[in-house]
């Protein structure tokens, strides 16, 4: 099988001074694309900033026969996400490619959440990952082909213990990921989340030091959802320590009956079958289960309920 190549396309990768953006960087690189590396140096919660992380990025890119620019912009503001879009379009010659990695972590339980820190998470992760994509989205559609990839986690779609913040705005990429592939099909626009699991300077503390959670493990996603090759849209997947999966939100068949004559004693009676798994299907839009209900509602009425 030939190797992937990425030749000729441009891509953008926020938070890409270290761990997992510097390594999705340094892959996309590998793989023959121009790179635009975003980051603004700051710390883990996201105070204070120097150019010296994305420059260290680029040099490596470079010291390995890659072409690649260095930007400070914060994704934080729309002017922000504006100015990382023109500057690959000025300097590399387009945007081909969005990764949405730039994240700051600020972790506290729903009960001591300060509403400020809260702002500056979803700032970051959700706002941040919309301020680069409509402008690159934008660019996508007027040359008709296009990829992004956001980067969620875990405890956007399966939830954590302290991270009410960060989790709730992890939640809302997928969500952003999932409209960017409905609206950019008919564009040549593909859309995926992509779920790490990795050690970083973000997750060192929570990870268990004997298990090989290497960022490089993740890359290789990431190149291969960036490729022309690559069909899938509107997906989720998790990957870490050598194993990729898919991520889905499912629909159970769930229990059928008059919704006129319903009381909440009927619920609680059958909350084992509108919880379980055993059938179900997964919808590709909010249209998909109205049409599905429908569907059920005609056949529930023609058979007179049975």
């Amino acid at each position: 099988m030939q190797d992937i190549s990425l030749q000729g396309q441009v891509a953008i990768v926020t938070g890409a001074g270290g761990g997992l953006g510097r390594s999705y960087a340094l892959a996309l690189a590998d793989a023959g694309a121009a790179v635009l590396v975003n980051d603004t140096g700051g710390a883990l919660d996201g105070q204070g900033g120097e150019r010296g992380a994305a420059q260290s990025v680029v040099d490596e890119i470079v010291s390995r026969g890659g072409r690649a620019v260095a930007n400070t912009d914060s994704v934080a503001s729309p002017d922000g996400g504006e100015s990382i879009v023109s500057q690959a379009i000025a300097e590399l010659g387009g945007v081909d490619i969005v990764v949405n990695n730039a994240g700051i972590l600020r972790d506290r339980s729903m009960g001591k959440i300060d509403w400020d820190d809260f702002q500056s998470v979803h700032d970051v992760h959700l706002r941040g990952s919309a301020h680069v994509s409509q402008p690159a989205f934008r660019h996508m559609r007027e040359q008709r082909h296009g990829r992004f990839i956001f980067i969620g986690s875990s405890a956007g779609t399966f939830g954590n213990f302290g991270q009410a913040a960060y989790g709730s705005a992890k939640g809302g990429i997928m969500s952003l990921s999932g409209i960017v592939a409905i609206e950019g099909e008919r564009h040549g626009i593909l859309s995926n989340v992509v779920c790490p699991i990795a050690r970083t300077r973000m997750t060192d503390s929570m990870l268990d030091d004997a298990l090989d959670l290497d960022p490089d493990h993740v890359s290789p996603l990431i190149v291969y959802l960036a490729s022309r090759g690559n069909a899938e849209t509107h997906q989720v997947f998790s990957a870490g320590g050598g194993r990729f999966s898919r991520v889905f939100v499912g629909l159970t068949d769930g229990w059928f009956t008059d919704s006129a004559r319903t009381t909440a004693n009927d619920i609680a009676e059958h909350m084992g079958d509108i919880l379980s798994t055993e059938q179900f299907s997964v919808p590709a839009n909010a249209a998909d289960e109205i049409t599905a209900l429908a569907k059920r509602l005609e056949n529930h009425t023609a058979t007179g309920g049975r």
